[in-house]
């Protein structure tokens, strides 16, 4: 296995064709509804656009939802509503069909794929295509110990690649991006806090299923002791994440950087999505440009990572149940604004005038003579002189009677 140098996504990932894009708002402004008048929708076909490298855009035809799972040893200091090591009963039932995030997938048509990285439960519980990628069972509890070993984290990392050039290459034209996990907030909150320099409290949130004071106390006790481990490590991404992120989240940002290097759109979910963003713009700037923020779920993790990516979400529902919820929700606005952005009609275009040809100039007219050039006619001063006249013959005068 070849070493893995995080730097070189800065160098495979392009932003979307800048061209295309301009091409996109052209064509929007001849399009019959004012520019403007569909809100956001005009933003979002004009990205989609400039991701596809095409005008007029592509309808977003094969998404997917893709979910990365795991456990968290954080959990077990009663830091969540939910009990340490349950993330696979929830695996579960989305794959029965039984989760929000099932239920809006079957009704729009859209496929869900759940990726193991760390559930704490008997992998044979679980069918092969799930747990394949499984790094390790459950991450370690970041406020006293690393989540991963960094031979962990570099294979998380790889897996989350493999997934991404899985989805890539078998069609896939927009992906989904969520997780199903226990204590997975926790984690988030941390790498959110260490990347933006905030305390504990600025950062954490309630959870998916919400938390009582007591626990959130809780909660930003082990935030805080999570952060003085993260922060030493913070010029090293992957180290970071072997230290107080977890396998699914490590996943999650080798996801989204290889989309981005291959081009494929990625719907952001809720504050584990958006920690693993932030933390995949440190190691690439230019990739946040492949991502949408689909909804703010009132977590204050996900809004300081979205705001520092300047990623501006597109629903506000307060949807917190996480496992890429929210982001299918915005999934048919995305899909809305492609098929405005490429089937409203365009103003017709005014009939071409045909030239006339052009009447002569008043210079080019043909010249009236002047009056000094005009032809001569005799002139009482040009007349012959007395002198130079022929006399008249003379009359003989009558005689005089005597």
């Amino acid at each position: 296995m070849s070493a893995l140098n995080l730097d070189d996504f800065t160098d495979l990932i392009e932003r979307p064709d800048g061209g295309v894009r301009r091409d996109a708002e052209a064509r929007r402004e001849r399009q019959i509804v004012p520019p403007g008048s569909l809100g956001r929708l005009d933003e979002l076909g004009e990205w989609l656009a400039a991701a596809q490298s095409a005008v007029p855009v592509r309808p977003v035809e094969r998404p997917r939802v893709v979910l990365f799972a795991g456990d968290h040893g954080i959990a077990r200091q009663g830091v969540s509503a939910r009990p340490a090591g349950s993330a696979g009963d929830l695996v579960r039932e989305v794959l029965e069909g039984g989760r929000p995030v099932s239920v809006l997938a079957r009704r729009l048509g859209v496929p869900v794929r759940v990726v193991d990285m760390a559930l704490d439960c008997d992998p044979d519980t679980l069918p092969e295509d799930v747990v394949r990628y499984r790094v390790r069972r459950g991450s370690g509890r970041i406020d006293v110990e690393d989540a991963l070993s960094p031979e962990e984290a570099e294979a998380a990392f790889r897996a989350g690649v493999a997934v991404a050039d899985e989805e890539a290459d078998s069609g896939t034209d927009l992906v989904v991006l969520g997780d199903v996990s226990v204590g997975g907030t926790t984690a988030a909150g941390v790498l959110v806090g260490a990347l933006c320099g905030t305390d504990a409290s600025v950062v954490t949130g309630r959870g998916g299923l919400a938390i009582d004071d007591l626990a959130w106390m809780r909660k930003c006790a082990a935030v805080r002791d999570a952060l003085r481990r993260a922060r030493p490590v913070l010029g090293d991404q992957l180290r970071l994440l072997a230290t107080v992120g977890g396998a699914d989240l490590t996943a999650m940002t080798g996801f989204l950087l290889q989309a981005a290097v291959r081009k494929m759109p990625v719907v952001l979910d809720g504050v584990v999505t958006a920690s693993c963003a932030l933390v995949a713009q440190r190691i690439a700037f230019r990739a946040p440009d492949w991502w949408l923020a689909s909804h703010d779920s009132g977590e204050p993790g996900q809004a300081k990572a979205l705001d520092r990516m300047a990623l501006e979400p597109l629903l506000s529902h307060g949807v917190t149940v996480g496992e890429g919820t929210g982001g299918l929700l915005a999934l048919p606005l995305v899909q809305a604004a492609a098929a405005l952005a490429a089937e409203l009609p365009e103003h017709p275009k005014e009939p071409e005038t045909p030239e006339t040809p052009e009447t002569p100039e008043a210079s080019e007219a043909p010249e009236t003579p002047e009056a000094s050039e005009a032809p001569e006619t005799p002139e009482s001063s040009e007349q012959p002189a007395a002198a130079d006249r022929p006399k008249e013959p003379e009359t003989p005068a009558a005689p005089k009677p005597e």
